[in-house]
């Protein structure tokens, strides 16, 4: 063994470690955001629906829906865009027994870290999440 090479061992795992360590925590940072989102999007679609076909009418239902989706994604660490909800109804009124009622949650996720690229969106992945809920039959119909 030359003496020239004394400490070379610990320089070449070091680089190689940083190298390998810092795409990994970046990895690591992007996957759990993601899915996160899609966590919260989820619970918030269903819980959105148990509470709209509860209600006493299809504007309380609304506001009930609302006020779910914002608490549900909340816990979740992720702000309410109200434009993102959706709400479709099999009949009208939308609460009318055994009719089906879908809520959908669209929502994008951008990538921590990484500037926006010209016009291509490819900085970002996109979340969908729905949840449908049946009307129970044994209630009256409100409007």
């Amino acid at each position: 063994m030359n003496d020239d090479d004394n400490g070379a061992a610990m320089v070449e795992f070091i680089v190689l470690a940083v190298t390998l360590a810092v795409p990994l925590c970046y990895l690591v940072i992007s996957v759990f955001d993601v899915q996160r989102t899609a966590f919260g999007a989820s619970a918030a679609t269903r819980e959105a629906a148990r509470v709209f076909v509860r209600a006493s009418s299809t504007a309380e239902g609304e506001q009930r829906a609302a006020a779910a989706v914002a608490v549900t994604l909340a816990d979740h660490g992720i702000t309410f865009e109200p434009g993102a909800l959706t709400i479709s109804c099999s009949d009208t009124p939308c609460l009318t027994p055994g009719a089906t009622v879908v809520f959908t949650y669209r929502t994008t996720v951008d990538l921590p870290f990484v500037p926006q690229l010209g016009s291509a969106d490819l900085t970002s992945v996109p979340i969908t999440a729905s949840h449908t809920q049946t009307v129970d039959e044994y209630t009256a119909i409100r409007p």
